[in-house]
């Protein structure tokens, strides 16, 4: 089985529907005591970093995907989604994160006239690290980000990207992973990443 999780931040359709091309009929689950049935997670997430946290607390999600994380089965974070497993965001004040990666978000400096906040459209990401979630993959591939804030340590990545400055756009620690651009926007590329997720064992 496989799961969307929902409390009220997230494309949720969209996710689903980009799920079920990448060969999965995914249930959008809103009930935090179900979340230990399933074999994968997906937590998607757009919008505020401190308002998501808030709703995954009053969901009841929070703990829960805590408890799932211990079990070792595996989380994929989109997006916002991604940011969240992260320790904390500086982003409208300190906001503290699920706490699963050891990482702060920070914004994207506007270092020239070309950088344009936020990061909207489609950049490369390129390779650092061997990962079955990016089985047949290119070194380089674009995706389609839209953000305003990233993760700037390294320590995790699977892929990074340069926008300003270099930061992990795809992370991996033990039994979770993230991605800062949107695979269900991201046509081909990014139904291959889901596949890779799904395979995942």
């Amino acid at each position: 089985m496989f799961g969307i999780v929902n409390y009220n931040v997230g494309n949720l359709a969209s996710v689903q529907n980009a799920l079920k091309k990448a060969g999965v009929d995914a249930i959008i689950e809103s009930n935090p005591s179900k979340l230990k049935e399933y074999d994968k997670l997906l937590l998607p997430g757009v919008g505020a970093f401190g308002d998501a946290m808030e709703h995954l607390r009053d969901s009841g999600m929070f703990e829960s995907i805590l408890e799932y994380t211990k079990s070792g089965k595996y989380l994929l974070g989109i997006c916002l989604g991604m940011q969240i497993l992260f320790e904390k965001s500086c982003e409208f004040g300190e906001n503290l994160g699920l706490g699963l990666i050891e990482g702060e978000i920070t914004q994207i400096p506007k270092s020239s006239n070309e950088i344009k906040i936020p990061h909207a459209g489609w950049n490369l990401v390129s390779k650092v690290r061997d990962s079955a979630l990016l089985d047949g993959l290119n070194d380089r591939e674009y995706l389609y980000f839209t953000h305003s804030y990233c993760v700037r340590d390294l320590k995790h990545a699977l892929c990074v990207t340069e926008y300003g400055v270099k930061f992990s756009s795809i992370v991996n620690k033990d039994n979770i992973f993230g991605i800062q651009p949107h695979p269900e926007k991201s046509h081909d590329v990014g139904i291959k990443i889901l596949q890779n997720f799904i395979k995942l064992r």
